[in-house]
């Protein structure tokens, strides 16, 4: 039997709708991802993909008059009358986020406050996308982690898990609850729900469950950043107060205080490149000049120089890189055929991200040996072989 790492299914399926593959792993709550996790996959059913059942129903079943009236009426009950904020938009000033306060301002009339979790190392259009955003009209919290302890936990979640984004990612869903907290907001509106990429828990549901971002755990016993568990970070040499932006906040404060987290494609009709389209025309946002490494596109995840090997390493690990990603959204919102997709992920997924690679080891601390044993040993047998001439390739590719 062909050894299967990461607890992927043996057998590799291709969606017959999209170019995704049954490799790809469902939204789990990543603050307890450990070494030994296994994540589940998103569901094929009679060789469709979970994602693609999902964007039928949102074309053909969802009635978005009523979900029009439901945000309306969300947006009634949490106005406020004296000009106080009364939402809270987290972002990073990118296509989806500046869609989502700026309708919320606006078309609804609500008074949002932003906040950004900063990326790793800002890109230079990044950076100046967030300025757009703040310039449009918005008032900005931007809340940049502590360099030395974010970059040790991306190198343990590089190294342990072979994800070097994770503390990134658990920072970013834990930073708005945490401000709504402090600054008692009771709404905090996110743009793409979790069944936009094929995971349908609470997929008719308009709020983000509260076990990504919240616990009832006082003793944080069972929450893991960088796939260590808190007792081992603190024997490292890290603080408790260094780890508090990335805790997950009390699930009791966030009942009592009354705080909701929404997102915007369960009552929107979502379509991220006519997010795109919107954030040009009312924001000033502007896409790279040249596509990102690894794919065809240019306005998707542009701010951050790490970016590129989050997308290497899930192609490394589950078969599956950016261009998948995009190739496979834009099929199913209709922007381009399967056989277009098939075409784009032959010629760009897993192409490398050379770019910001010295970048990457040095904010890592670690060397390119140390990289390439760590991407080798994460390469599972049922996905790679090895030719001896040639080198890695995928055994399976989308027809």
């Amino acid at each position: 039997m062909t050894q299967v790492k990461w607890g992927l299914p043996e057998e590799v399926e291709f969606c017959k709708q999209c170019v995704v593959s049954n490799q790809r792993p469902s939204t789990v709550v990543e603050y307890k991802h450990g070494k030994a996790t296994k994540k589940p996959t998103i569901e094929f059913v009679d060789g469709v993909c979970s994602a693609c059942s999902y964007h039928v129903k949102k074309y053909n079943s969802i009635d978005w008059e009523v979900r029009e009236r439901e945000l309306a009426e969300l947006c009634d009950r949490h106005r406020s009358n004296n000009g106080e904020y009364d939402v809270l938009v987290p972002g990073s000033g990118g296509k989806d986020s500046i869609y989502v306060a700026h309708l919320l301002k606006t078309k609804y009339g609500m008074n949002p406050l932003t906040v950004t979790w900063a990326p790793h190392r800002y890109t230079d259009i990044g950076w100046k996308n967030l300025q757009s955003w703040i310039d449009s009209g918005f008032d900005n919290i931007l809340i940049t982690p502590n360099t030395k302890v974010h970059s040790l936990l991306t190198r343990m979640a590089f190294l342990n898990l072979v994800h070097p984004f994770q503390p990134f990612m658990i920072g970013q869903k834990n930073v708005a609850p945490r401000l709504a907290l402090e600054k008692n907001i009771k709404l905090i509106m996110y743009g793409e729900s979790q069944a936009e990429g094929g995971s349908l828990l609470n997929a008719d549901d308009p709020q983000m469950p509260a076990e990504f971002f919240s616990t009832p755990d006082k003793n944080q016993k069972n929450i893991k950043l960088g796939g260590l568990d808190i007792a081992s970070l603190l024997n490292s040499g890290i603080t408790h107060s260094d780890l508090n932006p990335y805790l997950p906040v009390s699930l009791e404060r966030v009942s009592k205080q009354d705080i909701e987290v929404h997102f915007m494609s369960y009552y929107k009709l979502w379509k991220p490149q006519e997010n795109y389209y919107y954030a040009v025309e009312n924001c000033n946002f502007e896409p790279n000049p040249t596509r990102s490494e690894g794919t065809y596109s240019k306005y998707a995840s542009l701010d951050d120089k790490i970016d590129g090997f989050h997308y290497y390493t899930t192609y490394i690990k589950f078969g599956i890189g950016r261009a998948t990603y995009d190739a496979s959204q834009e099929i199913r919102n209709k922007h381009i055929t399967r056989e277009e997709g098939v075409a784009l992920v032959h010629k760009y997924d897993g192409e490398f991200p050379a770019k910001y690679f010295e970048e990457f080891l040095d904010y890592i601390d670690i060397t390119e040996a140390q990289f390439t044993d760590t991407i080798d040993n994460a390469r599972s047998p049922h996905l790679w072989e090895r030719d001896p001439v040639t080198g890695w390739r995928l055994k399976y590719k989308v027809s």
